[in-house]
């Protein structure tokens, strides 16, 4: 089996046979899910992103592709994403996942990696080959996913936030509101991580708007949602990414409430705020899917009174080199 290895950017023809590989195994791993776009495709393998250095491969007959994200931040340069490592399901068992996973671990000794990470549904085809090399679920999760039902009157519904104004950015967060709003972010350390070899970085206002614009610049588009105090502090926030803006799906990246601001029901107010401006501006789209920790037990129970339904298993899963 010969593997090869794709330009950065990669050409349109390129993105076209990568699609068509993601493509045929959503087909056959999830029917019940969307496919794959081609501007999330194009944007994800054409615009290089802001956390490390990406490596593609794609095998003969475009039967399969890996995509590689070599950490380069700071804390970060020991380890590793597998971003991708897909097979058709018509090329299964013919050695095709065996052959990109020997190029993707041959970078992965060369760069001085001495781990990688990835993540897996659970039950299936992916589970059991990261298990066959070695891979453990460090992280035990589940996507979720909301229902948005078109033309509903989400508005209608909306919760009071007292002593909190609720503010809606689209794209970047406004330039006045990013050191606050990075703060926020930082409140993310306390979310489980279980054993994962990957450190989290310190937030700032420039990482903010870098991670931001990244979504911008790959086709995308961002919308956060903030309860914020008098003072000017960021109580609160939740954000979603719509990968393309005229589909149906949108992923919610973090819901974050700030330890001191916790139990007044901020985390529930800024999701109900979110989907409801999201059906305003989006009418494409019907659902919103997100993971969870499964140790998460707030975030779940926020998930659950809302709505949200677990969809499937998924995990963590990382592999010592």
């Amino acid at each position: 089996m010969m593997i090869r290895s794709l330009p950065l950017p990669p050409s349109a023809a390129e993105v076209d046979a990568w699609l068509a590989v993601l493509t045929a195994a959503a087909a056959g791993d999830r029917p019940r899910l969307p496919a794959p776009s081609r501007v999330e495709v194009a944007g994800r393998l054409c615009v290089a992103p802001a956390r490390g250095r990406p490596v593609l491969w794609a095998a003969d007959g475009d039967a399969g592709v890996a995509a590689l994200l070599l950490f380069t931040e700071e804390g970060n340069t020991h380890t590793a994403f597998l971003d991708v490592l897909t097979v058709r399901p018509q090329a299964r068992r013919r050695g095709v996942g065996t052959a990109l996973w020997g190029r993707v671990r041959e970078e992965l000794l060369a760069q001085g990696r001495t781990s990688v990470a990835t993540l897996v549904d659970l039950d299936g085809p992916g589970e059991a080959f990261a298990r066959s090399l070695g891979f453990e679920n460090v992280l035990p999760m589940a996507w979720y996913e909301q229902e948005l039902a078109a033309g509903a009157d989400g508005p209608g519904r909306l919760p009071a936030t007292p002593g909190y104004e609720v503010l809606t950015w689209h794209g970047l967060v406004p330039d006045a509101w990013a050191p606050a709003a990075a703060a926020a972010h930082g409140a993310m350390e306390d979310a489980p991580t279980g054993d994962m070899d990957e450190r989290i970085q310190r937030w700032t206002a420039q990482r903010l708007h870098t991670l931001q614009q990244l979504v911008l610049d790959r086709g995308g588009e961002m919308l956060t949602v903030a309860a914020v105090t008098p003072e000017g502090e960021v109580a609160g926030y939740t954000e979603i990414v719509l990968a393309d803006p005229a589909g149906p799906v949108a992923l919610q990246y973090d819901t974050v409430v700030v330890p001191a601001h916790r139990g007044r029901g901020l985390g529930r107010a800024v999701k109900l705020h979110m989907e409801a401006r999201a059906a305003e501006r989006y009418p494409a789209l019907r659902r919103i899917t997100t993971t969870v920790a499964d140790e998460n037990t707030p975030m779940r129970a926020v998930n659950e009174s809302l709505g949200w339904r677990r969809e499937r298993a998924t995990g963590y899963f990382q592999l010592t080199l």
